[in-house]
């Protein structure tokens, strides 16, 4: 199985993220690519909110999306992490 795309850069680790919106709980699976599913709807952000504020427990880092606010594929940035480091929780969950 071909390994999660990560990308260290200078502000921590960028991600790539699949969103499910109206998931019955939220959680994450972690295969090729992250998926988190949501349990907001995709309506004003809400699914965006969520998943900010999910992966920021979960790394307890700060967290924010830099690209994909209008879609399921996103770009996330880890705060202050190293690809390592966020691999490494990955693998916990």
């Amino acid at each position: 199985m071909k390994r999660m795309e990560l990308l260290q850069v200078k502000a921590g680790t960028l991600l790539e993220v699949q969103v499910k919106p109206r998931s019955k709980n939220f959680k994450i699976v972690v295969n090729r690519v992250l998926t988190a599913f949501c349990t907001q709807s995709p309506v004003k952000g809400k699914a965006n909110r969520e998943l900010v504020r999910e992966l920021s427990k979960i790394f307890r880092k700060k967290v924010e999306i830099v690209s994909g606010f209008h879609s399921k594929r996103k770009k996330v940035l880890v705060h202050d992490t190293v690809e390592e480091e966020v691999r490494e929780i990955l693998t916990t969950i």
